[in-house]
């Protein structure tokens, strides 16, 4: 299943302001959710809509898919300590 990656105005926003070692590193793992969405340490947060969440260091992406349009809309992305806010 190769699924299409898009983000979110709000989280590209995020994603430019980061260094750009962080971005490197977040991307590679961003471009990995096309082959498979949902890897192994994917969480599923609990919320009213199904948002699941990977760690990249002390990174996370805030991420929901839509298995019926095969798309991965990346929505939010920051440091642990913010990212829950």
């Amino acid at each position: 299943m190769l699924c299409s990656i898009q983000f979110t105005p709000h989280a590209q926003r995020e994603f430019a302001a980061l260094e750009r070692e962080i971005q490197q590193r977040l991307r590679r793992r961003i471009d990995r959710l096309a082959e498979d969405p949902f890897p192994v340490g994917a969480r599923k947060l609990h919320a009213e809509e199904p948002f699941y969440r990977i760690r990249v260091g002390d990174y996370r992406v805030i991420y929901q898919v839509s298995t019926d349009q095969l798309v991965v809309i990346v929505v939010k992305i920051g440091h642990r300590r913010e990212i829950y806010r």
